[in-house]
């Protein structure tokens, strides 16, 4: 599995991006991102997630995962994240954040 990450926005308008291959983590890391997807639901996520007040500060995220049976991309807004998705969302923030 290959996740594409990207967040941008919030107050200082950074940009954050990390591309995780699940081959290339510890098996046990590997299972979590995984278990994190299907706990997320994510394949089930429509294509965008938007709320309906949006905010100038406020992060927007595109994540697109790619397995061997299907790829599914999401772009959503920080507001509109459904609390089964915030795990993995936090998950590649942090991963984005150490990346040298």
């Amino acid at each position: 599995m290959t996740i594409q990450f990207e967040r941008t926005g919030g107050f200082a308008g950074l940009r954050l991006t990390a591309t995780v291959h699940s081959d290339a983590l510890a098996p046990e890391e590997a299972r979590k991102v995984q278990a994190m997807v299907q706990k997320a639901r994510f394949f089930e996520l429509p294509a965008t997630l938007s709320q309906a007040q949006p905010g100038a500060d406020r992060f927007q995220y595109v994540v697109t995962v790619d397995t061997k049976e299907r790829r599914h991309a999401v772009k959503i807004a920080d507001g509109a994240a459904p609390p089964r998705l915030r795990p993995l969302l936090d998950w590649l923030t942090a991963k984005a954040r150490q990346k040298p």
